[in-house]
């Protein structure tokens, strides 16, 4: 039932056709921030002296609590938060080109049961390190608790970031015969690639590793656009996706990796500006 509401989303907006004239040719940018949520999902760990998986393992966000001049007005903290940067190009009047890049934080809930599958070797990565012995040996679908302590920690807190490439459509709901005020219905769709700061601790190896092209997303999108002024302009947005991440660096020694596949939810607000807009 979900599938063919989003499919209503996407498709309904194109039978009304609303216009807006003059709008092709203009460039937007907005800046707002989020909350996340994830599906469960399996990661697969791999490296010498060890392949395993853990499955249906839980994670959420981590937003930032609002602190105002603190933090988000901060002009060196303000993208420390999940925060949402877009810039558009409208290529009609009520279609829109945009670049985006979503500041999302995931991190797995510690010390978690989970099952796990595969085999774990007495001494793991290269260069070779001793473990706990009682992580030791091979598994099929067996219940595991995830102790946070000595077996893993795992978060992309710097984070996980979807850099999009999206078509959006937009229809006008409610507009005054008098001044600028208009509310319009947006969605979309979107591609992109996911680029996280994965911090990692497996068998107490790791580190908070560097930003890596580790995969590729898609999503859709459904939001309400409030234009307060010919410039300025705040939208509300949900948005849903698929990522699948097949390099993900974790103890970052040579040869460990993981990778997993994951559906994310996000919902955020945003402050816009227009530009270039024809008169």
């Amino acid at each position: 039932m979900a599938k063919f509401y989003y499919v209503f989303l996407l498709c309904f907006p194109f039978l009304l056709q609303a216009q807006h004239e003059g709008r092709k040719g203009s460039y937007n940018v907005t800046w707002g921030y989020n909350r996340s949520n994830y599906a469960n999902s399996d990661i697969h760990f791999a490296g010498n002296g060890y392949d395993f998986t853990l499955a249906n393992v839980e994670a959420a966000d981590a937003p930032t609590p609002f602190d105002g001049f603190t933090t988000y007005f901060n002009p060196n903290l303000f993208s420390v938060p999940q925060f949402n940067l877009h810039v558009g190009y409208f290529i009609q009047d009520n279609l829109s080109i945009s670049l985006g890049w979503d500041h999302m934080k995931y991190v797995m809930v510690p010390d978690q049961a989970s099952h796990i599958s595969g085999t774990i070797g007495a001494q793991v990565s290269n260069p070779a390190y001793t473990i706990n012995p009682t992580y030791v040996g091979t598994y099929s679908n067996t219940p595991f608790t995830i102790a946070s302590k000595d077996f893993l920690r795992f978060e992309h807190t710097d984070g996980f970031n979807y850099a999009s490439v999206e078509l959006e459509h937009y229809t006008s709901l409610w507009k005054p015969s008098v001044g600028k005020l208009e509310l319009e219905w947006m969605n979309g769709v979107g591609l992109g690639a996911v680029v996280p700061r994965s911090d990692v601790r497996l068998f107490t190896l790791g580190r908070n590793n560097f930003w890596n092209l580790a995969g590729a997303g898609a999503s859709i999108k459904s939001g309400l656009r409030l234009n307060l002024t010919k410039l300025l302009f705040f939208e509300t947005t949900v948005k849903g996706g698929y990522t699948t991440l097949w390099d993900i660096r974790t103890t970052g020694q040579t040869g460990d990796s993981a990778d997993q596949s994951i559906w994310f939810g996000e919902v955020y607000g945003a402050l816009g500006f227009s530009f270039g807009r024809k008169k």
